[in-house]
């Protein structure tokens, strides 16, 4: 899918923009500060209603507005399955929390790439599963949904645990939130598992054409339940660790509890790997998305590329660029400029963004 345009009032640093990208590669580039960020931020809010850097709406709209909005066309495939005019909008409301107001496209996917995802490599585990759920959410459109809902059992069950109930008691009160955690938590695992595997596919060929070492990069999803794949294994480890949770206050098995072992060469990829290699894994993960995410929504994703070659060796960012120009729609912003034959190349100052 494309970005046909992108029409913003008063998002972030910019008063009004309306920029026409190219459908392949567009070079966005300028000083530090300028809004180049800000513009990747504001196209995959049109596509997917969300931003990928924060979650809190008021950091979004330009000081001391009361309504920011995005507008734009989006694209299937050619243009000849279907185009859609998507509008977004973030009102303040009277109690000063902030709306965020606008359709679903059911097919309309996107994959960005920002300076936070090194915690994917080198963060706490709660950064790999986020990564994690948010690529089985594109692949599975009722994952996130299933996510909210366990992470409201699993509050619910914490509350539980914290009134410090014992015996018989306990255990009676704790059995109906086990059994919707463990239905709802397996459901969760084997979506995650399933992501894993296509992940770890598109893992190995595109590390192997990105790196120029023969290092080996591979993705295993670890959970202290191994491969059971029944709720039963789930509620068993839940009864077998009542007591345990019981004087810690909080569950202490499950999905929330999981994590992704990420090694280069069998190594940890977080104690080992260079800031080089750490960054090259961290945009090849983002890289190997997209063919999964195609073919589960039926047409490519968007990317949204900040800053993505910032210390790489230039040998790596040859191929990464090479890599990038048999994508479709790619976005990626440089402080420098960058000879890439085909690319359009944008400047963006102070608010605004001309062709170059």
């Amino acid at each position: 899918m494309q970005i046909g345009w992108i029409h913003v009032v008063d998002f972030r640093n910019y008063r009004t923009l309306e920029y026409s990208p190219t459908p392949r590669l567009n070079l966005l580039i300028g000083p530090n500060a300028q809004g180049k960020t800000n513009l990747l931020e504001a196209l995959g809010m049109l596509i997917a209603g969300r931003s990928f850097r924060t979650s809190r709406l008021a950091e979004m709209p330009r000081w001391g507005v009361e309504r920011s909005t995005i507008s734009g066309e989006l694209v299937r495939g050619d243009g000849s399955a279907g185009r859609r005019v998507v509008r977004r909008t973030l009102t303040k409301r009277e109690d000063d929390r902030w709306q965020n107001a606008g359709e679903s496209v059911e097919w309309a996917r996107v994959i960005a790439f920002g300076w936070q995802d090194l915690e994917i490599i080198n963060g706490a585990p709660g950064a790999r599963r986020n990564f994690i759920d948010g690529f089985a959410g594109r692949l599975y459109p009722t994952h996130l949904a299933a996510l909210v809902r366990y992470r409201q059992i699993l509050a619910r069950r914490n509350r539980l645990l914290q009134q410090h109930a014992h015996g018989d008691d306990a255990a009676a009160r704790l059995q109906p939130w086990n059994e919707q955690l463990a239905a709802v938590g397996m459901e969760l695992m084997d979506r995650r598992r399933k992501a894993v595997a296509a992940l770890q596919t598109e893992l190995a060929r595109i590390y192997r054409a990105l790196s120029t070492t023969r290092s080996k990069v591979e993705v295993r999803y670890w959970t202290a339940l191994g491969e059971a794949t029944e709720p039963a294994a789930l509620l068993a480890a839940l009864n077998r660790t009542q007591r345990a949770e019981l004087r810690r206050g909080q569950t202490l098995v499950g999905p929330h509890r999981d994590d992704l072992a990420i090694e280069i060469d069998g190594v940890d990829a977080r104690a080992f790997a260079s800031r080089g290699q750490q960054r090259l894994v961290a945009l090849v993960l983002r890289l190997a998305e997209v063919l999964p995410v195609a073919e589960a929504a039926g047409t490519a994703p968007v990317l949204l590329l900040d800053d993505a070659l910032s210390e790489l060796d230039p040998g790596v960012r040859e191929l990464v660029l090479r890599e990038l120009g048999a994508a479709e729609q790619v976005f990626l912003t440089s402080p420098e400029t960058l000879a890439v034959k085909g690319a359009a190349v944008f400047q963006v100052n102070a608010g605004g963004i001309a062709p170059v």
